[in-house]
């Protein structure tokens, strides 16, 4: 099987680094500086217990996604594509992944936020997608890659169902690889519930600039992180998502316990200087509250603060 990885940062370099050890033929698709390393240095992977594992570049086909049309060799190839990418490409992402994917083969998007599945399925067919999130933990910094903590990698198409064909295999490869993925007959619950974590705890320790497990430590955050995941909630439901009796306190406490050490994902970007997926997070339920006529300012103000940051971050 030939398996492509677009977007190979933290979470994107940890799903390639645990294929390399099956016998899967694997396609790294990156672009500019880190598609150089790739392609001389490959990749650097810091494990949760310590051990530090480097994959040759040897082991995978690297794409520059900037380096003009992909090789024709690749076109058409891949049986399963994996995107990790940041939300803000994912137009780009969904092309590149139209051109490498076979026939009969599967797009699965990893990607935090709402809505990346449809849109890559306006490319590639919504019988073609398969919907996805990861709870794996990871950052990228000047020594590899930082696998922090491991987790699972739920998966399932969009309109239910059990694996088949390309997406039973993409599977066992995944479990081989030891990435625990778990087929899920509801997805778009797990997406959505998954919504709700990154909706409280991104934008909050993003803007105060503090590790997951801050949110334990202060009332004040906690509440703000509480308030914005139970608006988020309310558009779920109002928008016909059912996602059961979640108790959204318990699923809070919960994650930002076994996250305490880490810097979520926005933090990194904003100190980084990079632009983050706030729109894609509290954005989307912004935009869903509207369609759905509720009412949603916790999240809308969280937008507009993390806008302001990264213009800030930007102008200097």
């Amino acid at each position: 099987m030939r398996i492509a990885v677009l977007g190979v940062g933290s979470i994107g370099a940890v799903i390639l680094g645990c294929l390399s050890d099956t016998d899967a033929e694997l396609v790294a698709v990156s672009r500019g500086q880190r598609s150089l390393e790739l392609a001389n240095e490959g990749i650097v992977l810091n494990s949760p217990e310590g051990a530090i594992e480097v994959i040759p570049p040897e082991r995978y086909i690297t794409v520059d996604s900037e380096a003009g049309p992909i090789n024709q060799s690749l076109r058409k190839s891949c049986d399963a594509v994996i995107i990790s990418g940041k939300s803000t490409s994912t137009p780009i992402l969904s092309q590149i992944a139209e051109e490498l994917l076979s026939e009969g083969g599967v797009v699965m998007s990893i990607q935090n936020g709402l809505g990346h599945a449809e849109n890559i399925a306006s490319r590639v067919g919504r019988e073609s997608v398969i919907g996805g999130t990861t709870t794996h933990g990871a950052w990228r910094g000047e020594t590899g890659s930082h696998w922090v903590g491991r987790g699972s990698i739920r998966m399932g198409n969009l309109d239910g169902g059990p694996a088949n064909g390309s997406a039973e295999s993409l599977y066992q490869y995944l479990s081989e690889a030891s990435l625990n993925p778990e087929w899920d007959l509801d997805i778009q619950r797990s997406i959505w519930t998954k919504l709700l974590i990154n909706v409280a705890i991104n934008p909050i320790c993003s803007i105060a600039g503090v590790r997951n497990g801050a949110l334990l430590e202060s009332t004040y955050l906690w509440d703000q992180a509480l308030s914005a995941m139970s608006e988020a909630s309310s558009v779920a439901q109002a928008s016909g998502v059912d996602i059961g009796d979640l108790d959204l306190e318990e699923l809070l406490g919960d994650v930002a316990k076994s996250t305490s050490e880490n810097r979520c994902s926005m933090l990194q970007d904003l100190m980084s200087g990079r632009k983050t997926e706030i729109e894609s997070i509290c954005g989307a339920i912004v935009s869903k509250g509207e369609d759905a006529g509720i009412p949603t300012p916790r999240n809308s103000i969280l937008l507009a603060l993390v806008k302001g940051i990264e213009s800030s971050s930007q102008l200097d």
